[in-house]
């Protein structure tokens, strides 16, 4: 894995702050939401639909700590852009959105560098205040939106009123304890890595964070290519992802099938406790994948070697099957949920940082510990198999 420090050309002025929100594009908007509140913790933030006025597409938004969902379908027989992104894609993010400063300042220059705007720079206006936002196209049918909220008031968006209904079970379970967006991955066919990556350097000013290959991360079974683009102040991060041959087919490979295309494969949510996170998320009844017990044997021998002590205990951890990755200054835990939907697409993590942001002092290539293959071993096995048996692994 090689890590990077020269974070490239900076914007002359405005900036990218932070993950805004996630747009998906679902069947039902209202179930969808539902899910995610009942099974993940996220509780109703904001909602536009018929009762708002909106006639063509209704619009749930949850919310949990900085985490910001939107759930969006065809209110209308005939939607044809909603309606072929559903029969191409099934359930999946349509949107990643930034929150920026100087919105129409960095849609100039993504113009100039080749971006194609699929929304110019507009403002959407309530008693609240102003927004100012705009759509460029990315990855296959994926879009970015930039946001610029400066003094809005609002609960989320201009256009966007209180929900209509607070589920009474919500307060009686388990607090989620998920507080931002962590990174967002986004799988690509092969051989088109790469012309992605360099799109968000070019044309955003993203620089390399982070790659790995499958020459220094595979398995017996699995392997893969990932490169990790940020933005300048590493705010933003977003792995692209490809497959790679191994000896059987790749999760990225099985993503890019059943969506038809490239997509986001999977969002990660960072946690400050991921213990109490996951055990809660578990007793509301979210499935998460499993590990073996070879996992945590071999982890424990290696971690003998190891410079870096685990606080947390490696027992609970093992009970809760949570994926321990670590290098000589940290670690990060981290688990993986099934797909969130029938098609084996779209997933979520939960992860939780201990000075692990898989930086270095300088640019170095090592070689990554087989419990470390492990995690991404996880995500490339097949997620079909998955969910009618227990993982086998041979490191």
């Amino acid at each position: 894995m090689t890590t990077y420090t020269d974070k490239g050309e900076k914007h002359e002025q405005g900036r990218f702050l932070c993950f805004d929100h996630i747009t998906f594009w679902v069947g039902n908007a209202k179930q969808a939401a539902s899910y995610y509140c009942n099974k993940l913790g996220f509780e109703p933030l904001a909602y536009k639909g018929l009762e708002t006025g909106s006639r063509e597409v209704v619009s749930h938004a949850v919310k949990q700590g900085k985490i910001i969902y939107v759930f969006s379908s065809a209110l209308n027989p005939g939607n044809k852009e909603m309606g072929d992104h559903m029969v191409k894609h099934g359930d999946g993010v349509k949107d990643i959105a930034f929150t920026v400063e100087d919105c129409d300042f960095l849609v100039q220059k993504a113009r100039e560098r080749g971006a194609d705007i699929i929304k110019e720079p507009h403002t959407l206006e309530d008693k609240k205040g102003k927004v100012r936002l705009a759509v460029l196209q990315t990855y296959g049918d994926t879009t970015h939106t930039f946001v610029e909220r400066t003094g809005y008031k609002g609960l989320f968006l201009p256009g966007f009123h209180p929900p209509l209904f607070q589920d009474p079970l919500l307060t009686k379970l388990p607090s989620g304890k998920l507080d931002f967006i962590d990174h967002v991955v986004g799988n690509q066919p092969d051989d088109e890595m790469v012309p992605v990556v360099d799109w968000y350097q070019k044309t955003l000013l993203f620089h390399r964070f982070w790659s790995v290959d499958d020459k220094q991360l595979q398995t017996e079974f699995s392997a893969l290519r990932s490169i990790v683009v940020a933005n300048y102040e590493e705010t933003v991060k977003m792995p692209i992802n490809e497959p790679a041959m191994g000896k059987r087919k790749s999760q990225i490979q099985e993503y890019v099938d059943y969506y038809g295309g490239p997509g986001v494969q999977h969002i990660a949510m960072n946690t400050s406790d991921i213990i109490t996170s996951v055990r809660n998320l578990k007793d509301r009844g979210m499935e998460f994948m499993t590990v073996p017990d070879t996992y945590y044997e071999q982890l424990k021998e290696n971690l003998k070697h190891s410079k870096v002590k685990i606080s947390e205990d490696l027992d609970v951890l093992q009970e809760l099957k949570i994926l321990i990755d670590y290098d000589d200054n940290g670690y990060l835990l981290q688990i993986f949920t099934k797909p969130v939907q029938d098609r084996p697409t779209v997933f979520l993590e939960v992860i939780q940082r201990h000075n692990h942001q898989v930086q270095s002092p300088k640019k170095k290539t090592f070689k990554a510990d087989p419990a470390y293959a492990f995690s991404f071993t996880l995500i490339s096995r097949s997620f079909t198999g998955l969910r009618s048996r227990k993982l086998q692994v041979s490191f």
